[in-house]
């Protein structure tokens, strides 16, 4: 039993498969085609007749029958079933039963359910439906390294540093921690190269997968990137899905917002998705090396990423912990608009 997708029909095909491999008998048939060469059975140009089908259905040494439940509910096919399933059943005869994904053995009657689940006889599984990578990650940053940058191996003291820039520091990761466990609305981080600005958005995406929430961490010029390739004949996955996994995902974090090349497409492609998540009110994360009046950054996304009804902005204040070189001017431009903390 299990939803659609969840593999049910894969396994059962599988168990017919392997015995047929060894030279065994089995015979499968779903529900709904087993009933219609039933009713075709009584037609005189038949190859075979009613009685002979249905003995070698009752009798099968294997039977697997998909999708119970998917059949017209005609007295007729209702009785031609519960004949089978009961013959196997005080025969002991090994079968396989798919039940179909919206049915449920509770919904059943209590003459199919008693055969259905006889501890003596049967075996009930309950199959959990597939579910995609809740991690989606189409950067050349990789989704090991992601993997590896938490709130638990960040540093946010940073002795070396001056008081005031490690009190910067420190405010930006409890500001990373505090979205990580109720992610709501946009945090945006600003700061140098190397400040901890990936590490921390990194950070909150690891937090959330750990709690079983899906997560689409992009760098953004790999984004625009992978949305060009997927009009190329050979792209595994289309333009449509790509961009609306990105659009619609429960939390989104775009990386290097502004390094992008600002071609009119890149623009509107960019516009297109941070406008729908500003209606849809989605959360999401943005890094960043430029202030939003940079010129990198279009004034019509530039002033839904102020909007302090929704965004949280701050920058991070610290030097390349790779290096001690001083803090690029655009580090240190502040914005007039949007919410600051």
């Amino acid at each position: 039993m299990g939803p659609s997708a969840c593999g049910k029909t894969h396994l059962a095909a599988a168990i017919a498969n392997h015995r047929l491999q060894q030279g065994l008998p089995a015979f499968y048939m779903g529900v709904s085609d087993l009933l219609d060469h039933l009713r075709s059975a009584f037609s005189p140009s038949s190859d075979i007749t009613y009685d002979e089908l249905f003995e070698q259905v009752q009798n099968a040494p294997l039977l697997i029958l998909d999708d119970l439940g998917t059949q017209t509910s005609t007295p007729w096919a209702e009785e031609k079933l519960f004949q089978i399933i009961s013959h196997r059943s005080n025969a002991q005869l090994p079968t396989v039963i798919n039940v179909a994904a919206n049915k449920s053995l509770e919904e059943m009657e209590e003459r199919w359910r008693t055969r259905l689940t006889a501890p003596s006889l049967s075996q009930v599984h309950l199959l959990e439906e597939k579910r995609p990578p809740i991690l989606d990650c189409s950067s050349t940053l990789g989704l090991e390294l992601i993997r590896s940058m938490t709130f638990e191996n960040f540093d946010p003291k940073r002795v070396n540093l001056p008081l005031e820039q490690r009190e910067n520091l420190e405010k930006a990761f409890r500001l990373a921690q505090d979205f990580a466990a109720s992610p709501n609305g946009w945090l945006i981080l600003q700061g140098d190269n190397g400040c901890g600005k990936t590490h921390l958005a990194a950070a909150i995406a690891n937090y959330r997968l750990r709690r079983g929430s899906p997560v689409d961490f992009q760098i953004v010029p790999d984004f625009l990137d992978h949305l060009r390739s997927t009009f190329s004949p050979e792209s595994k996955v289309t333009y449509d899905e790509l961009f609306e996994k990105a659009k619609t995902a429960p939390l989104l974090i775009l990386d290097d917002l502004g390094e992008h090349s600002s071609t009119p497409w890149a623009q509107e492609k960019l516009y297109q998705l941070i406008n729908y998540r500003y209606n849809a009110r989605l959360p999401m994360v943005v890094t960043m090396v430029c202030s939003l009046e940079d010129d990198e950054i279009e004034s019509r996304i530039g002033s839904r990423l102020a909007d302090p009804r929704i965004s949280l902005m701050f920058n991070i204040m610290v030097p390349d912990y790779r290096s001690d070189r001083p803090i690029s001017k655009k580090a240190k431009a502040s914005p007039s608009r949007g919410r600051r903390v």
